[in-house]
């Protein structure tokens, strides 16, 4: 594996790479089906198997970042570029919202070899020490090596439950030691007028 000129080189193998990859490649690519009953991250990537050399880039998610696997690394699914088929441990669901699936995180877990992250923006590497908390956006978070953290919204009101609207400031929490990786977080919403409340509420 090689990152040159915004691209992953990979040569010939099997891998796990994100919807639409590889970019280009040598000789034939096959797409394999993913065996499991329950495969959480079926969605975000795909196994193929290519003959000769293959690039690996996403336009939309131009910065890359190589994550060795020395020790076991959980990976949002959907910034995973590329990263070795074998590589793969599992893959589970991470709820910012206690006890609830809207706007949980997939992420796909690797023990060995490395992965590499296509993120929108550059990324951070922190180190929580033993005894810290790090709290993140959640669409903020890339990959960490530790401990799962722990979602947290603030209490909903009688009004959060009545109307459809978002929760407010959502955090995901790690607790050391960990090392996280992050990315600049954004509003999809910004920019765009809020509606207006009903009179008397």
């Amino acid at each position: 594996m090689k990152i040159e000129n915004g691209f992953v080189e990979i040569d010939a193998g099997s891998w796990l790479v994100g919807r639409g990859q590889p970019a280009a490649f040598f000789g034939k690519v096959v797409r394999r089906r993913r065996k499991g009953w329950i495969v959480r991250d079926r969605g975000s990537l795909e196994l193929v198997e290519t003959s000769g050399g293959a690039r690996c880039a996403d336009r939309t998610r131009p910065f890359l970042t190589h994550i060795p696997c020395a020790a076991p690394i959980s990976a949002v699914s959907s910034k995973v570029l590329v990263a070795p088929q074998a590589a793969r441990t599992g893959a589970q669901c991470v709820k910012p919202i206690p006890m609830s699936l809207a706007r949980s995180l997939c992420v796909t877990e690797f023990g060995s070899e490395w992965v590499v992250m296509a993120t929108r923006s550059r990324t951070a590497r922190l180190q929580v020490a033993d005894g810290e908390t790090l709290s993140v956006k959640p669409d903020a978070v890339v990959a960490w090596s530790g401990a799962r953290p722990t979602g947290f919204c603030p209490r909903l009101g009688v009004l959060d439950i009545i109307l459809p609207r978002r929760p407010g400031e959502l955090l995901l929490t790690f607790y050391g030691p960990a090392i996280v990786w992050i990315e600049g977080a954004g509003d999809d919403n910004a920019g765009v007028m809020p509606r207006r409340r009903p009179y008397g509420i």
